[in-house]
């Protein structure tokens, strides 16, 4: 029993035995706690300023993804031509600056929900390039066995964050309350007042926690690598596109992420407004339903860890995710509703780490920037359109109320995994393959969409559905 818990936890962690992935791992779990307590203060916030109104939520859900829809494909390339830790502290500092207005306004009682749309489109302009130099550098501390461990890892480390972040939120804004209320840092001491002072406590603590993983960023020895910069961006963002078009195992697997990220995957929209207008929730029970959510996507990145092909799980992610959701839309109580919420994540996680392990193990090393923001922009990309129409779908003054607008989200979500079932990977592609394909495309004796006689993907036998 004690030699299978060992084997187990070596098989699941393997990609911590390397010194300096484990550094990074480990400041970035405790900066995303304190990132995840802010998100979800900054949704309790918009709630609070607008008295509930879904589309506000949506509105700033749009503003902090619309950068990643219009920038990702330059930022890719900006990252395949610039050091990514140079990319990484511009954004990190970029991000500490934003959490700071968000604290200092919110604790003098000047926040409104033009600065937070404001502050949320900076933040986004940030993330656009965070996210793809993030996504690349894993290759830069891990050899190629340990890649998919060291991805599940990553989602891992965010969404243990997530549930810790979400899980004490509700204390840390008490806690806050307890601070700055009834110093007349907010004018009248009126209820709403209070609570909004009382969300500052949030933003300040992800401020300092910004500290530890500048420092890890600064102090990490990225190994030397070839840059480019001798062609012009554009046409590096083209020959990336080639790429993915070249590549259906890429391709149809972005093709999906994307549709669901326009329908299923908006529980930053969905689970604040469920939690305040139909589960009449305060900060605790808000708190709370967000924890379970991360609680059920936490377990869903430690089994993709200890998989040895995470890729041959999108179908079943998908299908959980899916299946999960109409639960949701038809549970009667909260306290049931975290339950199924767990359920979400976990589908989430398992079809989202397929989907990352799936690009990151097929794409050749000077692509990956590239290929990356490209994945960032179907993943984030689809935030904003997909915020609005699901908050369009769900609220109260919407054409169907929130239960059977989710409905319809699922039913969406359900055409999208039908659309591409029979053409998703089921497995990884060998690196040998992905490296002739990017060689082919970048000379230019490849059309789109064709690619050369692919090897058996791992895991796959050569029949077919």
């Amino acid at each position: 029993m004690f030699a299978a818990a060992q084997a187990w936890r070596t098989k699941t962690f393997r990609a911590l035995r390397h010194a300096d992935y484990r550094r990074y791992w480990f400041s970035q779990l405790l900066s995303l706690v304190g990132s995840w307590m802010q998100s979800t203060a900054q949704s309790y916030l918009v709630l609070e300023l607008t008295n509930n109104n879904s589309a506000a939520l949506g509105w700033v859900t749009a503003a902090q993804f619309t950068p990643s829809l219009l920038l990702s494909l330059f930022a890719g390339a900006i990252v395949d031509r610039v050091p990514r830790r140079r990319v990484l502290l511009a954004t990190q500092l970029t991000l500490l600056a934003t959490a700071l207005m968000l604290a200092v306004t919110t604790h003098l009682g000047r926040v409104t929900l033009p600065l937070v749309l404001v502050l949320a489109a900076v933040s986004g302009v940030a993330n656009a390039f965070d996210m793809p130099a993030r996504q690349s550098m894993v290759v830069d501390f891990v050899p190629r066995g340990d890649v998919p461990n060291a991805v599940a890892l990553n989602s891992l480390s965010f969404n243990v964050s997530r549930t810790l972040g979400q899980a004490v939120f509700g204390g840390v804004a008490a806690l806050g309350v307890a601070l700055f209320a009834g110093r007349g840092s907010v004018g009248s001491a009126g209820e709403v007042s209070s609570s909004v002072a009382g969300l500052a406590f949030p933003f300040y603590l992800n401020v300092l926690s910004f500290g530890l993983v500048i420092y890890v960023l600064a102090t990490l020895p990225f190994p030397e690598r070839e840059v480019g910069g001798r062609r012009a961006v554009v046409d590096d963002i083209k020959e990336g596109l080639r790429y993915v078009r070249a590549t259906p195992a890429i391709a149809v697997t972005m093709l999906l992420v994307a549709l669901l990220s326009l329908t299923a995957i908006n529980f930053n929209v969905i689970i604040p407004y469920f939690a305040r207008a139909v589960y009449h929730l305060r900060e605790g029970g808000f708190g709370a339903m967000n924890a379970a959510f991360g609680a059920g996507a936490m377990v869903g990145a430690l089994w993709q860890a200890s998989q040895r092909d995470p890729a041959r799980n999108l179908r079943p992610g998908a299908v959980i995710l899916i299946v999960s959701l109409v639960a949701f839309a038809l549970t009667p109580s909260a306290w049931l509703a975290s339950l199924v919420l767990a359920c979400c994540g976990f589908g989430m996680l398992t079809f989202l780490i397929s989907a990352n392990s799936t690009v990151q193990l097929t794409v050749p090393d000077a692509l990956r920037g590239r290929v990356m923001s490209l994945y960032s922009l179907v993943l984030a990309g689809m935030g904003p359109p997909g915020a609005l129409l699901v908050s369009y779908l769900i609220g109260t003054t919407g054409p169907l109320g929130p239960r059977a607008g989710l409905g319809v989200v699922a039913v969406l979500s359900v055409v999208a995994v039908a659309a591409v079932w029979r053409r998703l990977p089921r497995g990884v592609i060998r690196s040998e393959t992905a490296l002739e394909v990017a060689q082919a495309v970048q000379g230019g004796t490849l059309e789109a969409g064709k690619q050369p006689m692919q090897a058996p993907v791992m895991g796959e036998s050569k029949g077919t559905d």
